[in-house]
């Protein structure tokens, strides 16, 4: 199966971080597509024959250790089967995970055995999302100010994954054994020969996780080279955000190995846009709160009876209905289960689900399960083309629903978060635009971007 023609693989660890990866090799000039499984030899043929890259979308971000383990062994095998020099373990920017969920030092773990690297770079910082990592803690920007993760807004106080610790180095070392070693901003200032020793030296320490700092793009480069420089006859396991992606396409560019890509043309405006939101981020929020300022109706889910299975059904078809009443006279809508991180909708939901004797950690998976069907069911009697989703437990859910095997880029909106089109086994989603859209991602007016078809 190895594919002579491919420069990397990789496994994203929920859907709005795989488009985000996809976003930035295509920005890159790697010819890209994003697959919901790993794609077999005979789906590298035709519309997929001159792929440079091939990203498979997951959810292991949601996962136990235990389901993770069950999930990424296979993945990561089939990965290896393609032949790609670089396989690259897609995680969130903001390092979302813990030793209970989305555990990112068991994906290591797991990616240690089937790959057996040397080591395993680990590159978190993404400048074009505003993810800083300095002297190996990680910050992140929310409007104009920058905040260390531990106190920030949305991070600090997320519902699943609560970040209390900014140095990735002890936040990692409660999910792994593994030995963690920094390539921090002094050593990235050095040239590129003592560059090449430091990291030697790291390597002769037994370092297996070698953690790369990252300010801005040079420093991308430069990590982008020292990765490049020690792939081998088998594929280099890499851990990180699509910082990975950014600075090997800067690398590649440099090297001419890619060319530069072609400029995108503007698929332009539809008359109607349907939004799904399982975020709570604020950013998503604001987002919300812009369309339903700017024409858009908003459609608030009642997740408490959703998460029920004695009203899911009922509730769920409430909500289709309500929609189709206003599609139908021809206005554009966004439907949220919440609307930032202090909804009391979260605390109700949890409350429930307790009740119920469901594990809270599971929210992510039932809601997305109910969006995705009432997406599904929207798309399927209105016609409509385009759609975009926001949250990446919804995000994956609902591309199940649609049948999607398979996304390419069609338009970059945001940084993280573009237009693709879906390559779909159902004919009516075949080629339908749609949007998988983290929590943190994009300006106020993004829906308006999408409904509009241009940046």
């Amino acid at each position: 199966m190895a594919n002579k023609k491919l420069l990397l693989t990789f496994y994203g660890d929920d859907f709005t971080g795989s488009t985000d990866a996809m976003e930035g090799l295509t920005l890159g000039g790697v010819r890209t597509a994003l697959f919901l499984s790993p794609p077999t030899p005979e789906q590298l043929t035709g519309r997929f024959s001159n792929l440079q890259a091939v990203g498979v979308a997951g959810t292991s971000r949601s996962m136990t250790p235990g389901n993770m383990e069950a999930e990424l062994r296979p993945k990561f095998e089939e990965l290896k089967a393609l032949g790609a020099p670089i396989c690259h373990y897609k995680i969130c920017s903001t390092f979302d995970s813990s030793a209970q969920v989305g555990c990112i030092g068991r994906a290591i773990d797991v990616g240690c055995d089937v790959f057996k690297p040397k080591f395993v770079p680990l590159l978190v910082g993404a400048p074009t999302l505003k993810r800083y990592v300095a002297f190996g803690n990680l910050f992140a920007t929310v409007g104009a100010e920058t905040f260390r993760l531990d106190r920030h807004p949305t991070m600090s106080k997320h519902p699943i994954t609560p970040m209390c610790e900014s140095d990735l180095r002890l936040h990692l070392s409660q999910q792994t054994d593994k030995s963690i070693a920094l390539f921090d901003l002094l050593h990235l200032a050095a040239p590129s020969k003592v560059q090449n020793n430091l990291l030697e030296t790291l390597l002769n320490n037994e370092a297996e996780i070698i953690l790369f700092d990252t300010l801005n793009d040079e420093h991308l480069l430069k990590t982008g080279r020292l990765i490049w420089k020690h792939r081998g006859d088998t594929p280099l396991f890499v851990v990180g955000s699509s910082g990975v992606e950014y600075a090997l396409t800067a690398y590649w560019q440099k090297i001419n190995k890619v060319p530069r890509p072609e400029p995108f043309s503007e698929p332009g405006v539809v008359d109607r846009l349907i939004v799904m939101s399982g975020s709570a981020s604020p950013v998503t929020a604001s987002q919300i709160g812009w369309a339903v300022e700017h024409g858009f109706f908003g459609i608030r889910i009642n997740t408490t009876k959703l998460i029920d299975p004695t009203m899911s059904d009922v509730e769920r078809k409430r909500t289709i209905q309500k929609a189709l009443t206003i599609l139908d006279k021809g206005q554009s809508i966004v439907m949220y289960s919440v609307q930032g991180p202090e909804d009391p909708a979260i605390t109700a939901t949890t409350q429930h689900m307790k009740r119920l004797g469901l594990s809270p950690n599971s929210v992510g998976q039932i809601l997305g399960k109910q969006q995705g069907q009432i997406l599904r069911t929207l798309l399927e009697k209105t016609g409509i083309r385009r759609a975009c989703v926001a949250g990446g437990d919804t995000s994956g859910h609902t591309a199940l629903q649609l049948g999607i095997y398979a996304l390419e880029m069609a338009l970059p909106i945001a940084p993280g978060a573009p237009l693709c089109r879906a390559s779909s086994h159902q004919s009516n989603f075949d080629g339908l635009e749609i949007s998988l859209k983290g929590g943190q991602n994009g300006q106020p007016n993004y829906f308006g971007q999408i409904q509009q078809g241009r940046v």
